[in-house]
């Protein structure tokens, strides 16, 4: 029987382990931490989203300019067949009115489990603690509790993660001995620092919503939260690669109501009121979002008003550090790739966030980190067979 060597415990590296066996391999599961799936378990911390139910046109667009070699492999394992995977593995799910698709019991935990005991019963061993440390020839080289462990499979698949959440797994360390030249890593789906005003003192931790935000030519509208250190939050998330690269922030306070319907309820009589109760009682403007506003400046009166509120510039001092990012960018990129093998070491796959592609929360991220770990593995299952 043919040998496979999986190094990664996460989705992308136990996708590729139950294809790997389901061809009839004999599949070792290396994993550098004592648990399988930490970020997975994570993630599902606050509601696991499994994927996003959106027409297949508009699912791929989310990947952007990675979008066409990842588009084959999103054909085949896209968002039905994420949600018939998480259903054969008892897991009831459901759409929100996001679109957003998760677990009725929305955790990661009963899935993780289920999927555990399938690929158990399907022969793949794992082993804990152990963290791989490059290559000696052919062979794989690992640190273990019991000492150094070398093994030279058939194949290996490589799924081991981006370079963010490190005390999870994700630390990148492998880029030192992957041995092929990688494209840097970048923070992804992240924060961004903001040095604010006293004004906003009173609203940390208070969520903006609903609000719209335009970076360049893209607009998200959703919601997103104020820190002391900025701001996050899946609207943020949503525009984070642009704003990385260096696009500019535009809020649109009040995204329900056009420029006109804003002027005309701020024209209305203000009587003895304050500006900041004219505000509150013409247009609902209170709070977090009238905090906001007051970040521009002194505000103005009238049609200057109503033009700050629907496209209020925050400039931003920029992303949150790459450990506190969701997700990286960077890695290992399409060049170094004959579909997902290794050009200079034939055998070996990668799959998952060590590949150079991103995508927005929100679904997109696990949707790709299963996909690719399912097509790495059967192009594996392939090359063994000659």
């Amino acid at each position: 029987m043919k040998r496979a060597l999986v190094i990664g415990g996460g989705p992308a590296g136990l996708m590729a382990a139950e294809a790997l066996a389901d061809a009839g391999l004999a599949v070792t599961v290396a994993e550098a931490k004592p648990t399988l799936g930490r970020k997975f378990l994570m993630a599902g911390k606050s509601g696991l989203n499994l994927t996003k139910d959106a027409p297949l046109e508009e699912f791929l667009a989310a990947y952007g300019a990675t979008r066409g070699w990842l588009e084959p492999v999103l054909r085949a394992f896209g968002p039905e067949q994420v949600q018939d995977w998480a259903r054969g593995l008892g897991q009831t799910v459901f759409t929100g009115s996001s679109g957003r698709v998760f677990p009725k019991t929305m955790k990661a935990s009963p899935l993780l489990r289920a999927w555990v005991r399938r690929l158990d019963g399907k022969g793949v061993r794992f082993v804990m603690r152990w963290r791989w440390q490059g290559w000696r020839g052919d062979a794989a080289v690992f640190a273990t509790p019991q000492g150094e462990q070398v093994l030279t499979p058939d194949v290996t698949v490589l799924a081991t993660g981006g370079a963010s959440w490190a005390r999870l797994g994700s630390d990148g360390a492998w880029a030192e001995w992957i041995g092929v030249p990688l494209a840097p890593f970048r923070p992804s789906n992240m924060g961004f620092r903001r040095q604010w005003s006293r004004f906003m003192e009173p609203h940390f931790g208070a969520p903006v919503k609903p609000v719209r935000l335009t970076v360049g030519g893209q607009s998200v509208t959703g919601e997103f939260v104020v820190s002391r250190k900025g701001i996050e939050g899946s609207a943020v998330y949503a525009v984070s690669a642009a704003l990385r690269d260096g696009g500019e922030l535009v809020l649109d306070l009040l995204p329900d109501l056009a420029l006109a319907q804003v002027e005309k309820r701020l024209a209305k009589p203000r009587g003895r009121n304050s500006l900041s109760n004219h505000l509150r009682k013409t247009l609902g403007l209170k709070g977090v979002k009238a905090a906001l506003l007051r970040e521009g400046g002194v505000l103005p009166d009238g049609a200057a008003l109503a033009a700050r509120i629907k496209a209020l510039a925050l400039p931003l001092d920029g992303p949150a550090p790459l450990d506190e990012a969701i997700s990286t960018a960077g890695g290992v990129p399409v060049e170094a790739l004959d579909g997902l093998m290794l050009k200079d070491r034939p055998g070996v796959f990668c799959a998952g966030e060590m590949l150079d592609w991103e995508a927005p929360t929100g679904g997109y991220l696990l949707t790709g980190c299963l996909a690719t770990g399912r097509a790495a593995g059967w192009q594996a299952a392939r090359f063994s067979a000659g």
